[in-house]
Formats: structure tokens, C-alpha cells, sequence
């Protein structure tokens, strides 16, 4: 089986083009494939394949096996990789996800793509859409280890905690981490953003994402943490986001949706041994 690993600031997928091959187990193929000992090395595995719904459909699977719904980054890496490979000729195209339909913009320079821009849709805050059990998802707090800790809870197509700190280097992630993943007020898990205001107004952020752990970047979990601090009066609606592996500008707009814009890279492409 060809692959193609692609990374966005840091977020790192096994990209597989359906058009040209056929995965039987993709759940099982992401756990093998993303282990960084005895496999590639990823945070998880994504298929591009046909849609009847958009112009290319993606599915994602986490480095534990687990389906999402949504990658900010992945779809980027997805524009890149649908243009440069052949997979279309335009510069804007949708893309089917699990969570909806998505525009991807591309930024193109002499038949490179430079930067991809993701309309993202607008974020949930229904706390039964989320999915959560707090009664006021927009502020509430959250036991984790013994600590109490204040939350913003909403969705970007996936089921984002972010909680506002001093410094999130500090934090010992992944102690804390797997508790907010796994929180009883979060029934089907959830990703967490640890998120502080930089002395100009940006904003930095460290994220565990849910089946995969700490990941360097998280494109959805950038946008919950921009738009959390718009809502608490911390942030303007367009900013800076600082993750461990890049930075992304997100905007919400005026009309609810929420645009994405960063780089997508190739890392490699290779062969994976069939009887895997």
C-alpha cells in the first residue's frame, strides 16, 4: 500500500489516496501505522477517497483506532495534497468530513500550494450537540485530579474543554491530560486546550487530543480556543494561535464561521507491507 505523511505545524497523519488503494481495516492499519517504534509514526491515519456529497470525502482515524470526525489540519494537508497530486485542478473545493461538508481555499504560487484556508462552519455550543453534561457549557468548572478547573465548552465538529491558564508549559500533561479525556461530563471523551493570552494579544495553547494524547498542533482545537476567548472578552475575533509545532490565524467571522489558515508539508511517501 503506497502512503503519503503529511504534517500540518506539527500534526502529523498517514495519508492514503482511495482512488488509487483499498484499506479493509483502517482502524486496526492506524494503531499499527502510527506507532512511532514499530510503525511510521503518527497521530492517526487519514483515507481521501470519492464523494457523492463534495468533491472528495475524508475519513480520519486516531493513533488508538478511534474514528473522528474532524481535522483542521488534515484538511489542509488534504488541499495540498489533492492539488499537487492531481486529485482536482481548482484552487477552492469541498470536502466531506464527519462532521459536515468544508471549503478548502488554497493560496497557490507557481503550482505550490503555500497555505490552505479551511471554513470550518460554526461552533456548537448545545451542550447535548457538544456532547456534554455541564448545564452551562460557555463557563463552567470541571473536577480533574483533585483541582478545580473553569471551562469552555463547544464543538468545531469534534468535542472541544478549553480552560484558560498562566502558563501551559508548566503543566504536567500527560497526568492530567487522559483525566479531562475521559471526564464523566464528557461522554464521548473530549479534546482539551490549555490556553494562555501572550503580552501582545496572541494566543498560546498546548492541546490533548482525544485517542491520540498530546499532538503538536490541533487545527479545531485552535478555533474552540480562539473562539472561547472572543466569548470571555480575551481575545479579538482574528488572532494569532501559537501551538507547540506552528502558528495558525483563525478568525470568527461576523457571520458565525469560523476560518482556519496555515501551512500543510509532505513529510515522506512510501510502502507499507501488504500482509499488515
Amino acid at each position: 500500500m503506497q502512503f503519503t505523511k503529511m504534517q500540518g505545524i506539527g500534526n502529523d497523519y498517514i495519508y492514503v489516496n482511495l482512488f488509487m488503494e483499498h484499506v479493509a481495516h483502517p482502524s486496526d492499519l492506524s494503531r499499527h501505522i502510527s506507532d512511532r517504534h514499530f510503525g511510521i509514526g503518527s497521530d492517526g491515519l487519514v483515507l481521501i477517497g470519492p464523494s457523492d456529497k463534495a468533491d472528495l470525502r475524508m475519513q480520519m482515524f486516531n493513533a488508538d483506532g478511534s474514528e473522528g470526525k474532524m481535522c483542521g489540519n488534515a484538511c489542509r494537508c488534504i488541499g495540498r495534497y489533492a492539488y499537487e497530486r492531481g486529485l482536482t485542478d481548482r484552487t477552492t473545493f469541498t470536502l466531506e468530513t464527519g462532521s459536515g461538508i468544508r471549503t478548502i481555499s488554497l493560496n497557490v504560487v507557481e503550482g505550490k500550494v503555500q497555505s490552505a484556508v479551511v471554513d470550518m462552519g460554526e461552533p456548537i455550543f448545545t451542550a447535548e450537540e457538544i456532547p456534554t453534561t455541564l448545564s452551562n457549557p460557555n463557563e463552567d468548572r470541571v473536577l480533574v485530579n483533585g483541582v478545580t478547573w473553569p471551562v469552555t465548552s463547544l464543538s468545531m465538529g469534534n468535542p472541544h474543554c478549553v480552560t484558560f491558564v498562566e502558563d501551559p508549559d508548566a503543566l504536567e500533561l500527560s497526568e492530567i491530560g487522559p483525566s479531562f479525556e475521559h471526564n464523566s461530563v464528557y461522554p464521548e471523551g473530549v479534546n482539551t486546550e490549555f490556553v494562555s493570552i501572550c503580552p501582545d494579544g496572541s494566543l498560546r495553547l498546548r492541546v490533548w487530543e482525544r485517542g491520540s494524547g498530546e499532538t503538536m498542533a490541533c487545527g479545531t482545537g485552535a478555533c474552540a480556543a480562539l473562539v472561547a476567548a472572543a466569548i470571555h472578552g480575551m481575545s479579538p475575533r482574528s488572532n494569532v494561535v501559537h501551538l507547540r509545532g506552528g502558528d495558525l490565524r483563525i478568525e470568527w467571522r461576523e457571520d458565525g464561521h469560523v476560518l482556519q489558515e496555515g501551512p500543510a508539508e509532505f513529510v515522506c511517501d512510501g510502502v507499507w507491507p501488504d500482509d499488515e
